[in-house]
């Protein structure tokens, strides 16, 4: 059996940042090829994995990669079990490269086929090579949990450094940093769609029924119970729809208007908070 240096086993260490003690049991069984034990410990990795898969992943963190004259966008979610992890350099310098290479790449319709695509980073290894050595080290389950893609002009912004909330916003005219703008609106004041017109028609129809019964028990003639109701669902409209609600950073005007005033009208929106479904307009 090859003799296993002090030296080899600090090399393999620092090649793959895994605890003196494996490297040193992966150097033997490899009988001193560094590259055998390599592969030999990201085989162990994937095992491991297997064994913690079913562990919840609750905490995470959202990317985003925009490039208005291209146009594309993606964003993803990427989880994993603890909060600092979800703040580790590696762990956010891999959500940017899935995002990334989602954006500029050939693209992907789910993430196990991203996973396997090149990491914009490291180009001689896969996105999944850079989840499964990052797992090595950390030794926590992550999970792809959604991704999306936009071929067009979009805005984004992800909350609280990407933790907690991602905003995409596609456009048509403008430019990016007004697109931004308003998808850090929408982070904050949550509408459910671009117009009126997209709202959910049931909801709509309950509302009115709802402020109508309440302006019958307030004892308003029959007569202008409908000019009423009519007012009061502009206030509706005012909190639900993005176009209509005032604008976070200037109230005295409307998400509207603020989007025309900068020669933007605004196509869709997609709004993910982190563990919950996506909740796209």
């Amino acid at each position: 059996m090859a003799e296993i240096t002090a030296a080899a086993v600090k090399s393999l260490r620092d090649r793959t940042g895994l605890p003196m003690m494996d490297c040193k049991r992966a150097l033997k069984e490899a009988e001193g090829d560094e590259n055998a034990a390599i592969e030999s410990l990201r085989k162990q990795g994937i095992k491991t994995q297997m064994i913690r898969q079913d562990r919840e992943t609750s905490e995470g963190r959202f990317a985003i990669y925009t490039d208005f004259a291209s146009p594309v966008a993606a964003m993803i979610e990427l989880r994993c079990e603890s909060a600092p992890v979800a703040n580790h350099q590696e762990f956010v310098q891999l959500a940017a490269d899935i995002a990334q290479q989602l954006a500029t790449g050939p693209g992907a319709a789910t993430p196990d086929e991203l996973l396997d695509q090149p990491s914009p980073s490291q180009p001689d290894i896969t996105l999944r090579d850079q989840k499964d050595d990052l797992f090595n080290r950390i030794r926590e389950v992550f999970n792809l949990a959604r991704i999306v893609r936009l071929d067009a002009p979009c805005g984004g912004y992800t909350h609280h450094a990407g933790v907690t909330k991602g905003v995409l916003l596609q456009v048509e005219g403008g430019n990016a940093e007004a697109a931004k703008d308003i998808c850090m609106h929408i982070a904050a004041m949550n509408p459910a769609a671009v117009n009126k017109e997209e709202l959910d028609e049931a909801l709509v129809q309950k509302e009115r029924e709802i402020l109508t019964e309440a302006a019958r028990r307030e004892g308003k003639p029959e007569n202008i119970i409908e000019k009423m109701v009519d007012g009061r669902m502009r206030q509706f409209f005012a909190q639900q729809v993005l176009n209509e609600q005032p604008f976070v950073k200037d109230d005295k005007q409307t998400v509207g208007k603020y989007a025309r005033a900068n020669g933007m009208k605004l196509v869709r929106f997609i709004h993910w908070e982190l563990g919950q479904d996506d909740s796209p307009a």
